[in-house]
């Protein structure tokens, strides 16, 4: 695609569309970010160009398509709670499909989440879904499928940095044994951006994973280094299901509940790519290992004001620290 092409990006308001943008601005194109709500978007992100869409509302849809060449799908409502979200995404992802059509876009690009091996947890089965359901759509669609990704705003990195930070002792049910190729946020957006111009004959899919097979018990042991701390104490237990984990973590982390309780169920299993062929397409071989990734996430958290840990939890993290012999706090 020429750079003065027109690019909509929804989600922009996100973890990954917040990254996205100001990439897209780098390399030339026009960027028309999608919301439900302009006049809140503007307020927030006056440097940004907002238009409405509502994937529940098909006739907002083709309005903020036209004139675009292709388009960034980075909705996900399971934050909303609702009972019925796998039906609802996939609906949405239909309208989409449906409007790209008649707007008259060239592409589609869907960030989505790995297939693991076995049965997959109810969030990771709609991100599938949706997925099959843009690229079965007639406009070319491209689904790029990550695991964990790093970086400061991402649900799965906080976990994994608040765990790390605050629980000097930890139980280690079975699940946290699962696989997992973490990618940074860079690289993520690296494989965003070439998905614009892969040649494309069809829907297609790739996955995108990180350098490195990791566990969930190393990705904390490392995590906790990364901040200055001696790995936790941990004792393994066979019967503490991801369901029953999933509420410890609700008590000791930020992340927003109803979606963090998703993301740890969805780990009771390996999620490993089935390849790495995207990264040859597209040229990009030299990908950020895990420390350089989650360095990164943690520079980004420090220089972040409103991400500033108070109260209660930066009393927990600095007992944590001194308890680990560590007498200066990074203010995390």
């Amino acid at each position: 695609m020429e750079k003065a092409d027109t690019i909509l990006l929804t989600g922009a308001t996100g973890f990954v569309g917040r990254n996205l943008w100001p990439d897209l601005i780098r390399r030339g194109y026009r960027v028309r970010c999608m919301t439900r709500d302009p006049g809140s978007a503007l307020g927030r992100f006056p440097q940004q160009q907002w238009v409405l869409g509502n994937v529940d509302q098909p006739e907002t849809l083709v309005a903020a398509m036209q004139g675009c060449r292709a388009a960034y799908y980075l909705v996900h409502g399971m934050a909303e709670g609702r009972a019925d979200f796998r039906q609802h995404e996939v609906m949405a992802a239909r309208n989409f499909a449906q409007a790209a059509h008649a707007a008259g876009l060239e592409r589609i690009v869907y960030l989505g989440g790995v297939e693991p091996a076995a049965a997959p947890s109810e969030h990771l089965l709609s991100r599938l879904e949706v997925g099959q359901t843009l690229r079965q759509g007639s406009i070319p669609a491209i689904e790029l499928r990550a695991s964990m990704i790093i970086g400061y705003g991402s649900l799965s990195w906080l976990i994994v940095r608040d765990l790390a930070a605050r629980l000097p002792f930890m139980v280690l049910p079975r699940w946290m044994s699962s696989l997992t190729e973490p990618i940074g946020i860079d690289d993520v957006i690296v494989a965003l951006i070439a998905a614009l111009d892969v040649p494309l004959s069809g829907g297609q899919w790739y996955d995108v994973p990180g350098p490195e097979i990791l566990s969930c018990q190393a990705i904390l042991v490392r995590t906790a280094h990364l901040l200055g701390l001696k790995a936790p104490i941990m004792v393994k237990v066979p019967v503490l299901s991801p369901w029953l984990s999933s509420h410890w973590v609700r008590f000791v982390t930020r992340a927003e509940w109803s979606v963090a309780r998703e993301v740890v169920v969805g780990l009771a299993h390996d999620l490993l790519a089935r390849g790495h062929d995207y990264w040859t397409l597209i040229g990009h071989s030299s990908r950020l290992s895990f420390d350089e990734a989650a360095r990164r996430a943690l520079e980004a958290e420090r220089q972040a004001a409103q991400a500033q840990v108070t109260g209660l939890w930066r009393a927990v993290e600095d007992s944590v620290r001194r308890w680990h012999g560590v007498s200066s706090s990074p203010r995390l």
